[in-house]
């Protein structure tokens, strides 16, 4: 998913060779200190595999942690484009992968299927951390932005209906609502039950872009993130979420425990400075280079832990 608050100050900016300026969100890593349990892993037991979802956020996250880890002699596996939530969890807990990056909220309302979310950021995040605990993983430190689900519509659709929040579209008739697959079994009975929004067509992305269904006017609303460098113009109206139903979604690295146990100091520290330095506008113009301009995320991730000392 492409699936967004608490925006950190700029301190630096730098434009990637292909001319897509990056604000960034922190200052230049300091290097890191040596480590005897952080040694490479092909001297481990436990190998570190970064696997990523399916979609362009995400393969910029994978990047930038395999980058960052292999910058300072680890050894790493990478799998990008895995699947949704409920699959790559799946290669998490066989071992197929060791680490990948989540959303806070997401892991508790897909992953651990709670009905019922934290209402403060931080209690999402511990409530998490403590569920993967029983299984063997933990989370290592969050992001300074959110990635958040979000109902959007055309700015000319929002003006028709009178459309604010996202109980308003039970003004809309013969409402259809676009997003990944997996939106349809998480959320159909969700907005439904706090919304009252019930009765309308679904249709799942298949290779094509929510806004460009929208511009079309191939569905009246769309399920999307609000990192999504599209929702920095004003050509789109986001529908507040005022009963929190999509929670709260800040970024943080699921892990083996074994990892962290025989990685040490090195390893965590090194994926932290990178997870602190992710601000909104940062990630946003990621997500641009990549989803937008077409440019590999490996490349685009490069440029980012270069400009920060981390590469």
């Amino acid at each position: 998913m492409i699936r967004k608050h608490n925006r950190r100050a700029a301190k630096a900016a730098f434009s990637i060779a292909f001319g897509v300026a990056l604000i960034l969100g922190g200052t230049t890593a300091a290097s890191a200190a040596g480590d005897a349990a952080a040694a490479t892993a092909s001297q481990k037991a436990t190998p570190i595999i970064v696997g990523t979802k399916n979609f362009p956020e995400q393969y910029v996250l994978g990047q930038l942690y395999k980058q960052a880890l292999e910058a300072q002699g680890f050894t790493v596996k990478y799998k990008e484009n895995i699947a949704s939530t409920e699959l790559i969890d799946t290669s998490l807990r066989s071992g197929k992968i060791t680490m990948y990056p989540e959303y806070t909220g997401i892991m508790l309302a897909v992953t651990f299927k709670r009905k019922t979310l934290p209402k403060t950021a931080s209690a999402t995040y511990l409530l998490a951390k403590r569920l993967y605990e029983k299984r063997g993983q933990t989370l290592l430190a969050q992001t300074p932005f959110q990635d958040v689900d979000v109902l959007a519509v055309t700015r000319a659709t929002a003006n028709k209906y009178g459309l604010r929040t996202i109980a308003d579209l039970k003004k809309v008739p013969n409402l259809t609502i676009a997003g990944f697959p997996e939106w349809e079994t998480r959320w159909t009975d969700e907005i439904g039950t706090r919304y009252g929004v019930r009765g309308f067509d679904f249709v799942p992305l298949a290779g094509i872009s929510a806004y460009t269904l929208l511009d079309q006017k191939k569905v009246l609303a769309a399920d999307v993130f609000t990192t999504d460098p599209q929702l920095l113009s004003k050509k789109y109206v986001q529908l507040r979420d005022t009963k929190n139903m999509f929670g709260f979604q800040y970024v943080a690295p699921v892990v083996s425990k074994k990892l962290v146990a025989e990685y040490g100091t090195k390893f965590r520290s090194t994926i932290d400075k990178v997870s602190k330095l992710l601000s909104v506008k940062a990630i946003a113009a990621m997500n641009k280079a990549v989803g937008v301009d077409k440019k590999p995320a490996e490349d685009v991730a490069a440029a980012f832990l270069k400009a920060n000392g981390l590469a």
